[in-house]
């Protein structure tokens, strides 16, 4: 069942602030920039015209720090009907089955995010199709691609120096949007690495939402009942 998670070690807590304040900072932004052009669009007939896209790379970006905070409180439904019916022991070892196949797909999915967004930073993304079996040098930078409609900040530039060959941009560069696939690879991978260790250590039995929408119900309950 989901529940409150608290940190063990020093990394733990900076990735878990990271996470919280992100999570808070993009929702804040995104209601803020609905807001404002709702405003300007009904009461002065104006708008906003790079809001919509600015809301749609914020709601990529939480979903995406979204995904790594459901595993680290035990939020992700599943189905539950095999563990259910096997002794304790064999649903311990499914369980951190279960883990080790998330954990191997969870390094795939952070290669392929390194792959796609390196060339959008001027970086060189891995060989191999599947590992990660050396640099590729040759591979093309796509680092002058801008976005459609976000407006260049100012504090931004120095990116034209760094990655764009000392050519300004009129646009954000697609970089910047782009950075939330490693860095949501790179936590989702912390923390299905921890959920794996807390099965194998028995510290937590399920990798997933015990009994789906049932516990969920549940817990709404007993919220009430103590409101």
């Amino acid at each position: 069942m989901a529940g409150k998670w608290e940190p063990q070690t020093g990394l733990g807590r900076v990735v878990d602030k990271f996470e919280e304040n992100a999570i808070a900072v993009i929702l804040g932004l995104m209601t803020l920039l609905t807001f404002v052009n709702v405003v300007r669009r009904y009461v002065f007939n104006t708008s906003l015209i790079w809001s919509l896209e600015v809301v749609l790379v914020l709601f990529s970006w939480l979903v995406l720090f979204g995904i790594s905070y459901g595993f680290k409180v035990t939020a992700h439904l599943g189905v539950d009907a095999v563990i259910n019916i096997v002794p304790r022991r064999w649903a311990r070892f499914l369980g951190v089955l279960a883990a080790l196949v998330c954990l191997a797909y969870a390094l795939l999915i952070f290669k392929g995010a390194w792959d796609y967004w390196a060339p959008f930073a001027d970086l060189p993304p891995t060989k191999g199709r599947w590992l990660p079996t050396g640099i590729d040098w040759t591979a093309r930078s796509t680092s002058y691609f801008e976005t459609d409609q976000i407006p260049m900040p100012g504090f931004l530039s120095f990116l034209a120096d760094w990655i764009n060959y000392g050519e300004a941009y009129d646009k954000m560069p697609r970089t910047i949007p782009y950075m939330i696939l490693p860095i949501g690879a790179a936590l989702l991978l912390f923390r299905i690495a921890q959920v794996s260790l807390r099965l194998i250590l028995g510290r937590q039995d399920s990798l997933i939402v015990s009994h789906e929408a049932e516990d969920a119900v549940e817990e709404v309950a007993a919220m009430n009942r103590e409101s």
